[in-house]
C-alpha cells in the first residue's frame, strides 16, 4: 500500500542506503521531504488510506518535475489527528502531542544527515495547526531550514477554475478528493450509488467552507454534525479527467516550491 513506491531509490528514503541517503545530504540546498497524512473515513465511496494515499501521490508528482533538486521523500507518516472523525468509525488517530512527537523525531534524526532543509508536506485538514506547531519547535533546534505546506492549499485558485459544485463542494470526500482518487487509484473508489456527500453548512460564514476555502475562523465540530455518512461535498462531481488535472497543477506548484527551497539554501 504505501510501499508501493521503494525501488525508485533516486528519491524514496526507504529504498536508498544509509550512504545514499547522507550523500544527497550533504548536496548544497538538500531537502527532506516529509509527507503526513492520516487514516481517516471519508464516507461510503472513498477508503480511510485516502489523505496518506493522495498526500503521497502528490509529492511524487512534484519529484516527477524536480530532477535537479537534491532530495529525499521519507516514508509517509500515516496517522494523522483525526478526533473529529472517530463517531463514523475506521478512524485511526494519535494524540496531538504525540503526532508532533512524532514528527518532531522523524525531521530532528532525518536532519542528522545533512540536509539543509525539510519541509512537512500535509494531506489532511485536521493537521494543520500541528504542522504549524512542528515547524516552530524543530526549526527552533536547528540551522536547517523547516517548512510545512498542506498541498490543498496550494494553487488554490487554479484549482477553483476546475470545480463544477460551488464552494462546500470541494470539502471532505467531496468532488476534488474524489476526483484525485479517480485518477490516482480508481479501484479504490466506490460505485455512484455510493457518493452521498452532502454539501457543506457551516454557521458561520467567516469559518472554512471546503477544501478550497480554509476561512478565516477556526471551530471544532464533530464529522457526524456535517454529514450522516461521513463524507462532504459533491463526489458525485468527480471525474478522473478532473482529479488528473488538479494533480498536475499541484504537482507543478509543489515543484516550484521545492526549487525555491533548494536555491534558497543552495
Amino acid at each position: 500500500m504505501m510501499y508501493d513506491t521503494i525501488g525508485r531509490r533516486e528519491s524514496e528514503w526507504a529504498g536508498m542506503t544509509a550512504r545514499e541517503v547522507r550523500d544527497i545530504g550533504s548536496q548544497p540546498g538538500s531537502i527532506m521531504v516529509i509527507p503526513v497524512g492520516s487514516i481517516e473515513q471519508h464516507g461510503n465511496h472513498l477508503p480511510v488510506v485516502t489523505d496518506s494515499l493522495l498526500v503521497e501521490a502528490m509529492v511524487d508528482a512534484a519529484v516527477e518535475r524536480t530532477d535537479d533538486v537534491p532530495l529525499v521523500v521519507s516514508p509517509t507518516v500515516w496517522s494523522g489527528f483525526s478526533p473529529h472523525h472517530l463517531p463514523f468509525g475506521g478512524t485511526l488517530s494519535l494524540d496531538f502531542e504525540n503526532l508532533r512527537a512524532v514528527l518532531e523525531d522523524i525531521a530532528h534524526t532525518g536532519l542528522e544527515n545533512g540536509f539543509d532543509a525539510v519541509l512537512f508536506v500535509n494531506g489532511h485538514g485536521g493537521n494543520g495547526p500541528l504542522i504549524g506547531s512542528v515547524v516552530s519547535t524543530v526549526g527552533v533546534d536547528t540551522d536547517a531550514e523547516v517548512l510545512g505546506t498542506t498541498y490543498f492549499e496550494l494553487a488554490s485558485d487554479r484549482i477553483e477554475a476546475l470545480r463544477d459544485t460551488e464552494t462546500g463542494g470541494m470539502a471532505h470526500g467531496g468532488e476534488f478528493e474524489t476526483s484525485l482518487m479517480l485518477a490516482v487509484r480508481p479501484d479504490l473508489v466506490g460505485d455512484t450509488s455510493k457518493r452521498d456527500g452532502e454539501p457543506m453548512d457551516e454557521h458561520y460564514r467567516w469559518a472554512g467552507q471546503d477544501l478550497l476555502d480554509g476561512g478565516s475562523v477556526g471551530v471544532y465540530r464533530s464529522f457526524d454534525v456535517y454529514s450522516n455518512s461521513g463524507a462532504i461535498g459533491l463526489p458525485e462531481e468527480a471525474s478522473a479527467e478532473k482529479g488528473e488535472r488538479i494533480r498536475s497543477i499541484i504537482g507543478e506548484e509543489l515543484a516550484s516550491l521545492l526549487r525555491a527551497i533548494h536555491e534558497n539554501n543552495a
